[in-house]
């Protein structure tokens, strides 16, 4: 069986594994981000040494963004724009490739993370839905029609404006683009700067806190199920691993939609419609695998009917 190369970059972590088209991880290694420099020498030798034992096939990246994922354009293989300014227009997959000579995939971490649920976790069988992570930032990637979601360059649905009440919450936010946008107030900084926290996890689950963060991640929720209609919201992240949050998301959700949408899902099963990844925190990994075999697969004019 083939052997595949995955990286799942984040601002945080990167995590690099190997696996099958099984969704089966052989071997990982999580490494810190720090600078572009000393984050990506271990990367390119964890990829080395598995190269020298065993033949990899293909490696693909799912990484923080925005990133370019436009192959006409000259910054294609960049992450431009980021919040973590070090990775500003760092030509990302142009080192790897240097590198290695193999197929790549590239796209976003939650493209990645929601191909990976495609294949093997929450969304298998659908053909439109989103997978939306709530952690260090807010990023939301997904399928429409069986198709990952690209465009203009990518969706950024983390970035979107979302009604804030200054009489209730005077925390202007942490994004520093927008401010106040979803990310700027619901993210795991957000939450840990507005309450001087080390960890949004280490408030109690009756602290106002969460409150804000139903309110805000439910509206975002409600948005995007009117305007992208999808089968399932699958919701990871850090910030979600605080016991009882999901559910009353679900709640909330189904209060400010009230009743607009005639389905089964969204009128009595909210729960089913809104849930955690089935892979847990694999997700991205296994969709970064994923990714690889996808990159293999085009390359060599396999016909892949797999998103």
């Amino acid at each position: 069986m083939k052997l595949f190369g995955g990286i799942e970059a984040g601002g945080s972590k990167f995590i690099c594994a190997v696996g099958d088209v099984e969704g089966n991880v052989e071997d990982k290694l999580t490494i810190k981000t720090t600078t572009p420099e000393e984050t990506m020498a271990q990367v390119i030798k964890y990829f080395q040494n598995v190269n020298s034992n065993r033949t990899l096939s293909a490696i693909g990246i799912a990484t923080f963004g925005p990133i370019d994922l436009d192959c006409n354009s000259p910054q294609y293989s960049y992450i431009t724009t980021p919040p973590k300014t070090g990775w500003r227009y760092f030509d990302f997959l142009g080192v790897m490739r240097a590198k290695f000579d193999i197929p790549m995939g590239w796209d976003t971490d939650v493209n990645g993370a929601a191909l990976g649920e495609y294949r093997f976790g929450a969304a298998q069988g659908l053909n439109t839905f989103i997978y939306v992570t709530i952690g260090t930032g807010i990023g939301a990637g997904g399928m429409v029609g069986g198709k990952l979601m690209h465009g203009l360059i990518h969706p950024e649905m983390g970035h979107m404006l979302i009604p804030h009440d200054v009489i209730k919450d005077k925390f202007a936010g942490v994004c520093p683009f927008h401010g106040n946008c979803l990310e700027g107030l619901a993210s795991g900084p957000a939450i840990q700067k507005r309450w001087g926290v080390k960890s949004a996890i280490d408030l109690p689950f009756d602290h106002p806190a969460w409150d804000l963060e139903v309110e805000y991640l439910a509206t975002a929720f409600a948005n995007y199920a009117m305007i992208l209609s999808p089968q399932k919201i699958i919701v990871g992240g850090g910030v979600m691993k605080r016991k009882g949050l999901l559910p009353k998301i679900c709640s909330r959700v189904r209060e400010i939609l009230n009743g607009y949408i005639p389905h089964e899902m969204i009128l009595n099963k909210t729960n089913d419609y809104i849930v955690a990844p089935g892979l847990g925190e694999e997700s991205g990994i296994c969709g970064a695998i994923a990714l690889a075999e996808r990159a293999f697969m085009q390359t060599n004019k396999i016909p892949y009917q797999k998103g």
